[in-house]
Parts: C-alpha cells; sequence; structure tokens
C-alpha cells in the first residue's frame, strides 16, 4: 500500500492508495471514523451497479449502518436540486453530527456529496472514494466541493477536508476509454506545472496500457503534488492557483458546449495547449511547449483544439474565480514543470485569444 499524510493542522488525513482497498473500506473507515454509527454513502447510477454492494458490504463488517443515495450519472446532477435531494435524504435516514458521508464515483459525486457534508448540521465528516482516474488524481484531494449555477461551473462551494481518501486503482478497469483519456488531462497538467520529470515519464508511455502497469506511482506521485501545493496554500489564493493551468480557458471551452460537448479532461486538455501557446507568443514560455504538450495528449486522443467564440471566452473569463477586477491571474509556464500566475488585463488576454 503506498500512503500519503495530508498534513492540515487540526485537519489532517490520510490518502491510501492499493488494489483491492475497496474491500478494505470498512476497516479503514472505522479507523478514520471512530464516533461514526451510520454512513450515508452517495453514487451515481454508472457505479452503483459496480462497486456499491461491495463497498456497503465492507462498511456493514466493519459495524456501520449504511444507507446508499444514487444519483443520475453526469454533470448535470452537480446542481441545487440534487442538493437539496441529498440534504433531504440524509435527515430521513437519521444522519446526526456524529455520522459521516461517503463519495463513491467520480469528481460529480465527490463535489456533491462533500458540498452536502460541509453544509448539513453545519458539517459532517466526509469520506472520498474516487473510482475515476480524474478524481484519484485531482479532485478527491484537497478539500475543494462545490456544486454547478446557472452562471458557470464550481460558483457555489465550500472548502472541507475529507477524513479519508482511498483509492481502489482496480475501479479504473471498468472506465470507457474516453473517460480514462479524460483523466489523464489531470495527470499531464501535473507533469507540465509541478515536474517536468514525471512530464517525461508520461511522455515515453503514450497509452493506457502503459499507464496502468505503472499506475501506483501515477496516482503517488499526483497526490503528493497536490499534497504539497494544498498544504501551502489550502484556501487556493497562492500556489494552489498553479493547479488552475488550463482550467481558465477549460472552462470557456465547457461553457462554450454548454457542459456536454466537451468533457472537463477535454477542454483542459485544449486549454493547456491554448495556455502554453500563450506564454510562448509573451516571451515567458520556451518555443515548442506547446507542440510538446500536444504530443503526448494526442497520443491519448484527447483534443488540443477547440473553437470558442470571443463571447464565448469573455463569458468564461468575466466569471472566472481567479480574476480580480479587471485582471485575471493566467497560469502559465517558465518552463516544463515550472508554472507561474501572470496577471494580465481581461481585455489583453481576450485579444490574444482572437
Amino acid at each position: 500500500m503506498k500512503t500519503l499524510t495530508v498534513a492540515l493542522p487540526g485537519r489532517e488525513y490520510d490518502i491510501l492508495i492499493q488494489r483491492g482497498l475497496l474491500d478494505q473500506a470498512g476497516a479503514y473507515c472505522r479507523k478514520a471514523l471512530p464516533r461514526a454509527g451510520r454512513l450515508f454513502v452517495v453514487t451515481d447510477s454508472n457505479v452503483a451497479p459496480l462497486y456499491a454492494p461491495r463497498l456497503e458490504a465492507s462498511l456493514t463488517a466493519a459495524g456501520f449502518s449504511v444507507t446508499v443515495h444514487v444519483v443520475p450519472a453526469g454533470e448535470a446532477s452537480k446542481c441545487a436540486g440534487q442538493l437539496a435531494g441529498l440534504w433531504e435524504a440524509m435527515m430521513a435516514a437519521g444522519l446526526t453530527r456524529t455520522d459521516a458521508v461517503v463519495a463513491l464515483g467520480g469528481g460529480v459525486v465527490g463535489d456533491l456529496a462533500g458540498f452536502a457534508a460541509a453544509t448539513i448540521l453545519r458539517g459532517v465528516d466526509f469520506v472520498q472514494i474516487p473510482t475515476t482516474l480524474l478524481a484519484q488524481v485531482d479532485s478527491s484531494v484537497g478539500g475543494k466541493v462545490a456544486i454547478d449555477l446557472e452562471a458557470g461551473k464550481n460558483l457555489a462551494g465550500a472548502f472541507w477536508q475529507p477524513k479519508l481518501v482511498l483509492m481502489d486503482p482496480d475501479t479504473l478497469d471498468t472506465l470507457p476509454d474516453a473517460t480514462f483519456a479524460d483523466g489523464m488531462a489531470e495527470v499531464i497538467k501535473y507533469g507540465c506545472i509541478l515536474d517536468g520529470t514525471f512530464f517525461d515519464f508520461l511522455a515515453h508511455r503514450p497509452s493506457r496500457k502503459e499507464i496502468m502497469a505503472e499506475i501506483e506511482h501515477v496516482l503517488y506521485t499526483c497526490c503528493n503534488l497536490k499534497r504539497i501545493v494544498v498544504e501551502e496554500d489550502e484556501r487556493d489564493t497562492g500556489k494552489r492557483m498553479l493547479l488552475n493551468f488550463g482550467h481558465t480557458l477549460g472552462h470557456a471551452y465547457e461553457k462554450a458546449g454548454h457542459y456536454e460537448k466537451w468533457t472537463h479532461g477535454q477542454a483542459v486538455a485544449a486549454g493547456m495547449v491554448k495556455a502554453a501557446g500563450l506564454g510562448e507568443r509573451l516571451g515567458i514560455t520556451p518555443a515548442g511547449t506547446a507542440d510538446r504538450i500536444a504530443a503526448v495528449l494526442t497520443a491519448l486522443d484527447l483534443p488540443v483544439e477547440i473553437s470558442c467564440t470571443a463571447e464565448e471566452y469573455a463569458a468564461a473569463i468575466g466569471l472566472d474565480k481567479k480574476g480580480a477586477g479587471a485582471d485575471i491571474s493566467v497560469i502559465l509556464l517558465e518552463e516544463m514543470g515550472r508554472a507561474i500566475p501572470h496577471k494580465m488585463p481581461k481585455a489583453a488576454l481576450l485579444e490574444e485569444l482572437k
């Protein structure tokens, strides 16, 4: 087993990575949640038939009373209506302040269940059991939980750290290739912004089979890099902003596709290439960096360019949480493996994107 500890004072928690870990979840949850009697498991309609019975059996064997709540799979479930439904279901199940919420699924389930945990009864404990690559390397670690609004993604949320993160790489075996590739966009991002050697490692393994042969190392590396950033900047006011490389423009692509045409990973992939190209034009990023990133993404069947109108860019940039007034901090690369926030007027960014 590979273990990492996110050492936030008073909110420390472990990340455990091991094949077959799902069947041991009960024992580890019992250790992390000694006072809990009931666990409210949130999952989705894709994941529930695959893994919910195994998780429920493990939790029950550890002495927990378990309620499983299934939401429809897809980004549309990350909404105020589903959140309100979760609150009511939690109360109907008899959840108390000493009980806990468990998220079993991808990023949508983790965000939705985490935000419900952060707000029900003014906050209850929370365990992440991510089952997609994107959730395992990114959204399950760091405590950002949120829902989407009509105005944009993740605009209502909280910082709510989990008590435990359990990662079973075997759950990745049931992912469609497109969903696996979706997560690889975030994996590649870590190499771009924080570890050039890791980027080279990925570039030499341009297939799902090759990545899965090294999956424990991949998960550990990504989670360790995020752990370092979160410990330094939990509330996303400094270094944690670097994790948004590709995301400012990626959110524009997601919005342009009405959150249906492009997945998060696809949008981030194209956003990283566009941001690298922007950095090259501004003289910040070494020439050829965008092409290096695009080559790795293309090998994994991720898009490197998505069409977007000036109006769509403007709408997304105007709502971006990294913006401050008329300016915005865009994450650019000084070299492969080292990113910086580059502050510029929103109007100047829009001009560059034409």
